[in-house]
């Protein structure tokens, strides 16, 4: 039996996660089946206050590849959590079933070779405690991969990080050849697999201007040796380029990713770009595992007014592949 299904896992309970999933669930044609990891008494709450209607299909883990899965109801795997209310705030009291929930997920991925997850919202200073930098070194913990790359996809422009949710004052000393070389390595894997494309990639400097008043310049040092070599293997590099023009009209139209070295050199310019038209993938994982490219947004729980595009675009991208 071919069995390849679309894992979904919550995350933050009370987050827009469930709007924004109960909205693309009814934009949607998805062929793939879709199993969700959740609570079958908060989706029935939250349903209920959103104004949202859907059949639950409870499902037992142990036997999932017996069933002919379809998308008429949600597929559930319930998993339970004592909240009366359909949304209460963000607290340390959701980390034990958000933690049930992928603790269920990895079971599963490991138990059928689940190839495709999306996982919703956490908040890390509840759940993660300061023990991770975020979600992807959350889950790529346990799978023991140390070379991950985290992806902002969008079919014209993708950008990606070389150091994610570090303090800035961090990021130069974690700033390295390898760590660079590998993760760029991931990206170029991940189009010439999904796209037969050896992808433009711009790499951009550190430093403003990729200048330093300092005698050692990592730019100098580091960057424009790495990109020297990497052209010599073929790879459709050039760099460092200067992060405040980077990603005018006329100068990103010749790439399809863009690298910085921290977070918001990319992530500022991509979401002022496409707002919630990105998805962010996980590259380096023994499955594709994408999460909508924003967070639990607590000031809009129970509003009904959130964009669901980027979730759409993460359930699109896997049910195509």
């Amino acid at each position: 039996m071919n069995f390849d299904p679309i894992l979904i896992i919550n995350g933050e309970p009370n987050s827009i996660f469930s709007e924004i999933l109960f909205k693309s669930l009814r934009k949607v044609k998805i062929k793939k089946p879709v199993i969700l990891i959740s609570s079958n008494k908060i989706l029935k709450l939250q349903m209920k206050k959103l104004n949202y209607e859907f059949k639950i299909n409870i499902l037992d883990q142990n036997n999932l590849n017996n069933y002919k899965l379809n998308n008429k109801s949600i597929n559930l795997i319930n998993i339970e959590h004592n909240q009366n209310k359909a949304f209460q705030n963000i607290s340390i009291k959701s980390s034990k079933f958000i933690k049930s929930c992928f603790d269920e997920a990895f079971k599963l991925i490991k138990k059928y070779n689940i190839k495709k997850v999306i996982n919703g919202p956490i908040s890390k200073k509840h759940f993660l405690k300061k023990k991770h930098l975020g979600v992807t070194e959350y889950i790529s913990d346990q799978f023991s991969e140390d070379n991950v790359c985290m992806l902002i996809f969008n079919k014209n422009l993708s950008v990606s990080t070389i150091t994610t949710h570090l303090p800035l004052k961090l990021v130069a000393k974690n700033i390295n050849q390898k760590k660079i070389k590998d993760k760029i390595k991931l990206i170029r894997a991940f189009y010439i697999k999904q796209f037969n494309k050896n992808p433009k990639i711009g790499v951009l400097g550190l430093n403003p201007h990729c200048e330093s008043i300092l005698k050692y310049n990592e730019d100098d040092k580091i960057i424009k040796p790495l990109i020297r070599k990497m052209k010599s293997m073929k790879y459709k590099i050039s760099g460092p380029y200067s992060a405040d023009t980077i990603f005018l009209k006329n100068n990103r139209k010749n790439f399809d990713v863009i690298v910085g070295m921290y977070h918001d050199q990319v992530l500022t310019p991509i979401k002022t770009l496409y707002e919630y038209d990105a998805i962010n993938i996980t590259l380096g994982l023994p499955f594709l595992r994408i999460s909508p490219d924003h967070g639990p947004n607590e000031h809009m729980l129970g509003k009904n007014k959130s964009n669901p595009l980027s979730l759409i675009r993460a359930i699109s991208f896997l049910d195509k592949n």
